[in-house]
């Protein structure tokens, strides 16, 4: 294997938007998409955070941070950063060599089930919102 090609771990932190993170489902299925486009093995993926950002990204102040742990090849995270940046869900990210962790340590931060359950209680919240009927007076 050329060192182009060689598979590395690699730590990513995606910013993206309140607006987007109320459709979490959406918003990790788009950075999943990112991930298989770049033949990434998505290893570990949580919320990390929501947070009111140092100063603000396309006009917003407040952003959720989505941390992954994946495997890819190291030509690959040019095209990730390409996809990010065309992206209009996601505003920043940053990726970074995850040499100083174990598999283990990685597998031990994934959260992708409690992810979906957030998403899954957001919708419905929505949804009940929606199902209250107005009252009238008569």
């Amino acid at each position: 294997m050329t060192a182009d090609n060689r598979i590395q771990p690699y730590e990513g932190m995606f910013l993206i938007s309140q607006a987007v993170a109320a459709d979490l489902n959406a918003a990790t299925e788009h950075l999943r998409e990112i991930f298989r486009r770049a033949n990434a093995e998505v290893i570990a993926l949580k919320k990390w955070d929501e947070r009111r950002l140092a100063f603000e990204i396309d006009k917003q102040k407040r952003g959720v941070y989505l941390l992954s742990y994946f495997t890819c090849p190291t030509s690959a995270i040019e095209g990730i950063h390409r996809d990010v940046n065309l992206s209009e869900k996601i505003m920043r990210c940053m990726i970074l060599r995850a040499d100083h962790l174990t598999q283990e340590e990685m597998i031990a931060a994934d959260s992708r089930q409690q992810i979906e359950d957030e998403a899954r209680l957001r919708q419905s919240d929505g949804a009940e919102d929606a199902d209250v009927p107005e009252l009238t007076e008569a």
